[in-house]
Formats: structure tokens, C-alpha cells, sequence
């Protein structure tokens, strides 16, 4: 096989631990498909390639039993550069940080490294992980954005550079540009992955997540990143029965476009073909404020995060940052605490009807196709209600909206069930006729 980069990251894994494939030559096919597609794709901030070359032939040289310890050994794995790399370009996206090279490791880098990954490269992120896109390009159509926050981790993945790559999420930064680049983003459970290490924008919302081409190869590399390797299992499995799902429109819903409202409809109708029970639903009442719940923590808490460098680097932030940031300035301590009290009281709400035997909820993860702009990163507001709650939540590719961008399908489990959500994702990813770009 000569076009290596299209494996999945699982086979390459384990064709690696058997010693039928080399990292070295693996490294040097992603490396080539890089440099065939970077110019018009710009998913990387930095990237040395004689040093993936030579941790690829460090890789290499491990005996049988190291790399059967490692389920990672061997793989380049692009990581968002919002993740703090000792020694290595962490500019998070802004001006502020140009040339900012820490001398500590996040933690979820290191447990990447300490399963045998190998950290290839910082993909591009948006400004601060927030709205205000960087250089990346949809690799369906360089004219489309990418989604945000984690642009290039998404892009890297979709366009074969790497087969995984770390992200973060604070509002929709992995589950949107996972679904504008028609692959698998994944975001575990508030706190299964560490954040320590990753620049702060929101402490209560900010959650890693990872992207991937399959289900199978997301809870691949999930599994070796989590604060407890018990917690997501390396090889996941369909469901045995068909699930039974709550299709939800959640309160923005009027905000999906035709094509987005067109593929939720046949995402619905094909897995009820398959045997799924899948009830159509509305959540509204309390869950009406969730997005001004969501802005208000976020805010609230980012411009205190960022209140001693805006003091000395204002003018390092862009302008429409500083004024999300000045509006999180005036928001008053009692809000911000009667914001965290509805949360809970959200979070209770959702356990009670994840009780009523539902295997996830499903909902569209954005308004519909990327938008045909690079001038922003699209609405993210069909995934704040689930990362306002800490759920764990993933989309899989399902369809074409008619500019032949992709659209997917999100689907959010109960808290901290990640292999049962894992297993409900697989089981509906059977039935997507979807095709990616590798």
C-alpha cells in the first residue's frame, strides 16, 4: 500500500506493533501528503519534519515488547496549539503570544507521548480558542471555513496529514469543525481529560476532545488520554440492539438551515430503518437561558483569566476579542454565581431524562454546511447546551448539503457513560452512507 495516510489510526497502530509497517515510512507518507496539500489546506502553526523523521526512527527501534506496551507507538498525532509543548511554539492564536515557547507539557501531550504517540505537529486554533478565525481552510472547498476553535486539528484529519488529533472544546470547538471537515470529533465527559496544561478560557467549560475518521479510531485514542485509562475502552464496539435515541430540537433550532433540518429528517428516518426506536422531541422551559448560562460563565470567567496580560499586551488581542472580553468584565459575581446554580439544575434535568432509558440524544451539530466564508467559524450554538453540562457528546458524518460540504449527525450521551455512548455512535456509523475526503 503506498498511500499510507489513508489508514485508519488504529491499523496503523497495530500494523506497526506487529512490524508489518514502519513509522519512519508511515511518518514520511503523512509528511508527503503535507506537503502535496498544506498550501491551500494551512492546518499547521508549526511543524518540524527532520524531528518527526527522528522520533519516527526512534519509534523504530524499540524491541517487540515496548511496542506492545505503547497503543500508540509509532503514530503522529497533531496536537491543537493551544496545548503548552516544553521547548516547542505555543502561540495559541494570538498576537500576545507570538514566539511564547513554554517550558512545560500539558498533561494530555504527555500521556499522548507516554503511549508511544508521537507529538508530530501544533495545528492552527482560532484566537485564544475563541471566534475569530486564523489562516486554516476547509479542505472540501478552501473557500469554506474550517470551524472553530480546533480548525487545523479537524482539517489536519480530514485531509489525511495525520489520522488523530487533540483538540479543545469550550463551546463548539471540537464537535463543529469536526463536522464541517466530515470527520469524527469527540469530547468526553467534563474532566475525563485533563485540561491542565491547555490555555484557560472558561475553567468550568473548557473539556479536550480528539479527532478521527471513525468512531473506532476516536475511542482508540481517547482511551490512552484520559485521567484513568480504564475509563474509555481501546476497542469499541456497535451496540448488539438498536438504541433508542431522542431526536431533540433544542431552543435553536430555528437557527438550522434547510439542508441541515433535510439530514436530520434522513438521519432519523435511515436509523429507524435500521431498527432504532428514535422519538422526536423539544426541550424548552429551563432549558430556554442555557446559551445566556453559557455565555455568562464563559465570559465571565475568561476576562479574569486574561485580565493581567490584557494589562500589559491590550493590544495583542483582537478587537472583537477584547470586547467579548469587556463584556465578561462587567458581568457581576452574583450572575456569574446564579449562573453556576442554574447549571447544576440543568445537569440534574438531563440525569433525570438520560433515566428514561434513552441511549444518547441526537441533534444537529451546527446550522447546517460550512459556511463559504474564512471571515468566521460558524454558529456554535447547537453544541453549548452540551458543553454547558459537561456531557460527553461526538458527531459522525452523515450526508452532503448542496454545496457538497459535509453535514453530520451530534449525538450526546448521559454523563461519564463514554464506551456506551462510544458503542451507540459505532452502531449508527454503520448505517451512514458518508465518504470523507481519505
Amino acid at each position: 500500500m503506498t498511500e499510507l495516510y489513508k489508514l485508519g489510526l488504529r491499523e496503523a497502530a497495530l500494523r506497526i506493533r506487529s512490524g508489518k509497517l514502519t513509522s519512519t515510512d508511515y511518518t514520511r507518507d503523512l509528511i508527503a501528503r503535507i506537503d502535496a496539500l498544506e498550501k491551500g489546506v494551512q492546518a499547521w502553526q508549526w511543524l518540524d519534519r527532520a524531528r518527526a523523521l527522528e522520533l519516527a526512527a526512534r519509534a523504530d527501534k524499540a524491541d517487540s515488547a515496548m511496542r506492545v506496551a505503547h497503543p500508540l507507538h509509532g503514530i503522529p498525532i497533531g496536537v491543537k496549539d493551544l496545548f503548552y509543548t516544553a521547548g516547542i511554539p505555543t502561540e495559541m492564536g494570538c498576537r500576545a503570544y507570538a514566539g511564547y515557547v513554554p517550558d512545560v507539557t500539558a498533561d494530555v501531550v504527555l500521556r499522548l507521548e507516554s503511549a508511544g504517540g508521537i507529538m508530530f505537529g501544533k495545528t492552527v486554533t482560532t484566537e485564544a480558542a475563541f471566534m475569530v478565525p486564523s489562516k486554516t481552510r476547509n479542505p472540501w472547498n478552501i473557500a469554506h471555513t474550517p470551524g472553530g476553535s480546533s480548525s487545523g486539528s479537524a482539517a489536519a484529519v480530514a485531509a489525511g496529514f495525520v489520522a488523530g488529533a487533540l483538540g479543545t472544546q469550550t463551546n463548539g470547538s471540537v464537535i463543529r469543525p469536526a463536522a464541517f471537515c466530515g470527520v469524527i470529533g469527540y469530547k468526553p465527559s467534563f474532566g475525563q481529560m485533563s485540561a491542565r496544561g491547555a490555555m484557560p478560557f472558561s475553567q468550568t467549560l473548557d473539556q479536550p476532545g480528539v479527532f478521527a475518521r471513525s468512531v473506532a479510531d476516536a475511542a482508540f485514542l481517547a482511551s490512552s488520554l484520559t485521567a484513568q485509562r480504564t475509563v474509555i475502552t481501546p476497542e469499541v464496539r456497535p451496540l448488539r440492539n438498536a438504541p433508542k435515541l431522542a431526536a431533540v430540537r433544542s431552543p435553536v433550532w430555528y437557527l438550522a438551515q434547510p439542508d441541515q433540518r433535510m439530514q436530520f429528517e434522513a438521519d432519523i428516518d435511515r436509523l429507524r430503518e435500521a431498527g432504532a426506536s428514535v422519538d422526536v422531541l423539544e426541550i424548552a422551559g429551563e432549558f430556554d437561558g442555557a446559551h445566556k448560562i453559557h455565555r455568562t460563565i464563559m465570559l465571565f470567567e475568561a476576562a479574569r483569566l486574561a485580565k493581567n496580560a490584557r494589562e500589559i499586551w491590550r493590544g495583542g488581542f483582537s478587537d472583537y476579542l477584547n470586547k467579548a472580553l469587556d463584556e465578561g468584565e462587567n458581568i457581576r459575581e452574583a450572575e456569574y454565581r446564579d449562573a453556576l446554580k442554574m447549571r447544576t439544575q440543568l445537569q440534574q434535568s438531563l440525569a433525570e431524562f438520560f433515566d428514561r432509558g434513552y441511549s444518547a440524544i441526537m441533534t444537529p451539530p451546527a446550522a447546517g454546511e460550512a459556511p463559504a466564508t474564512r471571515e468566521n467559524t460558524g454558529d456554535p450554538r447547537f453544541c453549548s447546551i452540551w458543553t454547558l453540562v459537561g456531557l460527553p457528546a461526538i458527531v459522525i458524518p452523515t450526508g452532503k448539503g448542496p454545496n457538497g460540504m459535509p453535514l453530520g449527525l451530534q449525538l450526546i450521551g448521559a454523563a461519564e457513560e463514554e464506551n456506551y455512548l462510544l458503542a451507540t455512535a459505532a452502531w449508527c456509523e454503520r448505517y451512514s452512507p458518508f465518504k470523507g475526503l481519505v
